[in-house]
């Protein structure tokens, strides 16, 4: 099974695919960013788009290596990332769905000003990349791109995570790290994973 978590920059994706990963065991967290840097890194500033999604090789790589895993990999694989185009989710989910693999798709969905505050929380106060991209994000999941929506303004990620889970029918081992233990995971996660 393939868990891809959608959302707005700000939803809480990457956050709660890190705590999925700790309490699903045998779970794998697979980033399709990680795509884009590698063929930005390997092509000439002139060839690069403003958006690496929007380079064909990126949702080819992704969906070869998404369907990759799903054939070889016994766990979940967690994919969080951010499409609002709905090509390019054509391209990637529908297209692995279309091959039999099982493709649970979540939105982790907010209002404006819980995602501006969520942001705030990165350090970066102002109009960051992330925050100049909520409009386009709230616009896409409202009317583009379909599939599940998870309303996160009122939920703890505790809360996100375990909704996710008995969405999908998976059982989630007990988290026994203590609050202090927990939120400097979650600082961890969050400062590795911050776009620059």
């Amino acid at each position: 099974m393939i868990l891809w978590i959608n959302g707005a920059f700000g939803s809480g994706k990457t956050t709660s695919a890190y705590e999925l990963h700790r309490r699903l065991p045998k779970s794998f967290v697979y980033d399709p960013e990680n795509i884009g840097y590698f063929l930005f890194k390997n092509m000439p500033s002139r060839l690069r788009m403003k958006d690496f999604q929007d380079h064909p090789q990126w949702r080819l790589f992704n969906y070869e290596m998404l369907k990759d895993l799903a054939g070889r990999h016994e766990g979940v694989i967690i994919a969080p990332m951010t499409v609002t185009n709905p090509q390019y989710f054509d391209e990637i989910i529908v297209k692995l769905r279309e091959e039999g693999i099982e493709v649970k798709h979540y939105i982790l969905y907010a209002d404006r000003p819980t995602l501006e505050k969520r942001l705030d929380k990165r350090f970066k106060m102002g109009e960051s990349w992330a925050r100049a991209q909520i409009d386009r994000c709230l616009y896409a999941f409202n009317h583009d791109i379909p599939d599940e929506k998870i309303i996160t303004d009122h939920l703890s990620i505790d809360e996100v995570v375990r909704e996710i889970a008995s969405r999908s029918g998976l059982t989630l081992v007990p988290d026994n790290r203590s609050r202090l233990k927990k939120w400097k995971d979650r600082i961890q996660t969050l400062l590795r994973h911050i776009r620059k």
